[in-house]
Formats: C-alpha cells, structure tokens, sequence
C-alpha cells in the first residue's frame, strides 16, 4: 500500500520505517527542510534501538522516502497518517495547532478516497474536528480553483484514531509485537483497509522471521471517540501504577519494610502484574505528564474534578524532592559538595529528557550550589546542552571521581553490573543513592558505601 506519514518525530518515524519493513511504500512528510535533508544523508535525530538500520535499509530500498511536499505526498497515498506534536500547554491542555494546520493541508490536497488517520495524542472528539478541519480545506481549495477540481462528494475520506502504545527504547519491538491494535471508526472501508494495512503485524507474519504461530494480535474495533480515551486511560493508568508504587515505598522507608520484595508479592498476583512496580524517583518523559494534564484537562471541560488524577500527578511530583531530601539529610549543605548522577534520560534506552526527573534533580542541585557531574550512555550531550553548568564524563567511574554522593538516577542495565570497589576507590565521600533500586544494598555495603535505596 501507498502510506503518507506527516511528521517525522519519535511516532512518525518509527511508524514509516515500520510500515516499509512490513512491505509498504512509505513517504515521510515534515516542514523543517534541514531534518528531511539530514534524514535522506541517514541522519537520525532520535535514538532509539535499531531505527538507524530500518531508515537505512528502506531509504535504499526504495520503500521509505522523505520530503517536504505534503501535496504531492498525500496525492499519492492510500492512508495518511497525522504524526504531529501535540506539546502540552501550561494550563494542561493539549497544543493542538499542528494537527489544525496538517489536517487543513490535507483537505487542500485530496484527489480520491483517503483513509485519514489520527496517530497523534489528540483530545476526545478530536476525530470529528480534523473530519471538519479536512473538509474546510476542501472548500478552501475549490475557491482556490475557482470552482474546478473535485467536488466535495467526489474525493470522500475518512478519518480513523489509531493510537500508539510505543515504549522509548523498545519501539520496534513494540510496533511488530503489539498487545492490540486500536482502530477507531465507524466506516466498513477504513476499518478493512486499516486491518491489510497491518496484516502481517496482526497474524505475524514479519519479513525476514518465521511465522510465530499462536493468536493473532487482537485487532480492536471501536468508535472514534473511545479509541482516544484508550489511549489516555493506559498511559493514565500506568502513571497511576507509577505513583502507587511509590506512594507504597516512602510508606515501606518509615515502617521497615523492603519495596522491592513488597512489589514481588504484589506483582505475582495475576490481577496486578509485575510491571511498573518499580519504586524510584517518579515518572517522566513525554507521554504520562502530557497525557494525565490533557486528562484532566478534559475532565474539567466536561464538569468533572478528577482527583485521583491530580494525586497521580501529585506524588510524582513529590517523588523528586525526595531524592534531594535523602541527599540532605546525608550531605547536610550541598553547597559546595560535588554530586555525581549516574543515568540522565528519563528511562534507560533512549535520549529523551522530557520531563526527566534526572535533569530536574541536577538543577535542583546546581540552584542550591552543588556541582554535579554526570554520565550517561546517550544523553550526555544533549543534557549538557540543556544545562550547561552540568558536567558531562564518558564513563561512570570518571564522572564519579571525588564525589560526595553517587546517584543512580535512571535503571541503564550497565549501571546493575558497575564494579563496585571501582567505584568506591574513587570517590570522595562514599554515600551511594539508588534512586531506582538497581543494586543489591549488600553488594554496596560490602564495598563500602553507605547505601539508600527507594522504600528499601
């Protein structure tokens, strides 16, 4: 199939080089010329595990294109998928003038049916407004033309949500290994061409890999507007599991009790589950802070307080001046002490900052007169672009020498197998904060350190 995908940020580009592994003719829209002329070089502006090799295998191919003409893009395409940001703003709200602006254009631009589909994070009942939007451009169009080109009832389209569930770190696995594919639609059509779209997604057959066998991935079916409060009420609901956890860990700190062993025999309980258990220095990135604001957000335009939510939003806001108090209470003054962060992403296996609590911790410490040093596998360059009085090393027992405190701020796997006595020879002060349980405290004590753990 002919796939238009308009923008090329962490959605959009992992969707394009996953549609043409699959098989399908990709053409990557964005405005920004420079990002589409480093693209076509193989430049990637995102790290994320094996996109470098897709891009670079289906560029070759033929299968993935880039350009900047969303026109002739659209024009050529079967199913157009909208990729754009949809940035929060202070209030909480979603920014959604990028997706006014793509879905205007694509209205400009129909020549024939369209299958129009909302990748994007948008709020609920958004899916009747780009349908709107996309029409008000097809009129715009036509007094463009004086009255020529297609009329209205002869390029027809319909717009499909298709939320994604993409973790940083792990989107290729995710987009070939789903646990569902959410398509909202009450359109026969779209629905069909959206399910051989993703057919060889939905009964696993990959190029390249034998076929697995078992079920086929569910392919869920829904209206439009409650597969946008699916996508809403996951990522909610794990930030909700998050601020649980925690909330159980700093109650774990005052009555004695290990976290990590009280998330063990919760977790076994098939009703609960193991993941996102995990106590530590809160949630981050880009989707669980905008997503619960754009939740409640909407609650309140419907009349509704959301509280739950607002305490989601609470305790993990708390959970990372925790970080700093134990470091105080330690430390005594920081100012003047060097402190090392090990770990500055917002989860290990990518270089997203948003919103990750390592940086807000850095400049909670440099504000107080610390002087922080850290290190990274990957986001070392851009935090120190970001924050320049933070200083950046390349390897953990550099970034550690003459520190009075190692913080363990993100759960990179290298951070789990550091040499421990290493670590301890080098610093000034042997203090080490797991602010994501990472290490035996046996192990640390037995180097050396006085270890604190989250809830441990």
């Amino acid at each position: 199939m002919h796939v238009c995908v308009i923008g090329t940020g962490y959605v959009g580009l992992v969707t394009g080089a996953c549609l043409a592994e699959i098989g399908h003719d990709v053409v990557c829209v964005d405005n920004d010329q420079t990002k589409i002329a480093r693209l076509e070089q193989g430049q990637i502006p995102i790290y994320e595990p094996g996109l470098e090799e897709l891009v670079g295998i289906h560029s070759l191919t033929g299968h993935l294109a880039f350009t900047t003409d969303l026109h002739q893009a659209v024009q050529r395409s079967e199913i157009v998928f909208i990729t754009v940001g949809t940035p929060a703003m202070p209030s909480g709200e979603p920014d959604l003038s990028a997706v006014e602006a793509v879905a205007r254009a694509i209205g400009g631009a129909l020549n024939g049916y369209k299958v129009i589909v909302n990748k994007s994070t948008v709020p609920v009942g958004s899916g009747d407004w780009v349908a709107m939007l996309v029409q008000d451009g097809m009129g715009a169009m036509q007094l463009a033309t004086a009255g020529g080109g297609l009329a209205l009832q002869d390029a027809p389209f319909d717009v499909v949500s298709n939320p994604e569930f993409l973790r940083e770190g792990s989107a290729i696995h995710d987009t070939f290994f789903p646990d569902r594919i959410v398509v909202g639609s009450q359109s026969s059509r779209a629905v069909a061409l959206m399910r051989e779209l993703y057919e060889p997604i939905i009964r696993r057959h990959l190029p390249g890999q034998l076929p697995e066998g078992g079920p086929e991935i569910p392919f869920v079916v829904t209206d439009l507007t409650s597969a946008e409060m699916i996508k809403y009420a996951a990522n909610a609901f794990l930030a909700a599991k998050i601020s649980f956890a925690n909330e159980i860990a700093n109650l774990c700190e005052r009555v004695g009790a290990d976290m990590t062993r009280v998330a063990l025999g919760m977790g076994l309980d098939a009703r609960i589950g193991t993941q996102f258990l995990n106590a530590g220095l809160g949630w981050g990135g880009s989707c669980f802070p905008k997503d619960v604001s754009a939740l409640i957000h909407i609650a309140k335009e419907y009349g509704y307080d959301a509280q739950l939510l607002k305490s989601v939003q609470e305790t993990n806001l708390r959970q990372r001046h925790f970080a700093l108090a134990k470091l105080q209470h330690q430390l005594k003054v920081l100012k003047g002490k060097t402190i090392t962060l090990l770990g500055l992403s917002f989860k290990p296996h990518t270089d997203d900052l948003r919103d990750a609590p390592a940086m807000t911790l850095a400049m909670q410490l440099i504000r107080l007169g610390a002087k922080v040093r850290a290190y990274d596998p990957v986001a070392g360059e851009a935090a120190k672009a970001q924050l320049p009085a933070l200083l950046t090393f390349p390897c953990p027992y550099q970034a550690s020498t003459g520190a009075d405190a190692v913080v363990i701020a993100t759960e990179w796997p290298e951070f789990t197998t550091l040499d421990l006595a290493r670590l301890r020879g080098v610093v000034r002060t042997p203090f080490l904060l797991d602010g994501r349980n990472a290490l035996l405290p046996e192990a640390a004590q037995a180097a050396g350190f006085a270890y604190s753990g989250i809830g441990r």
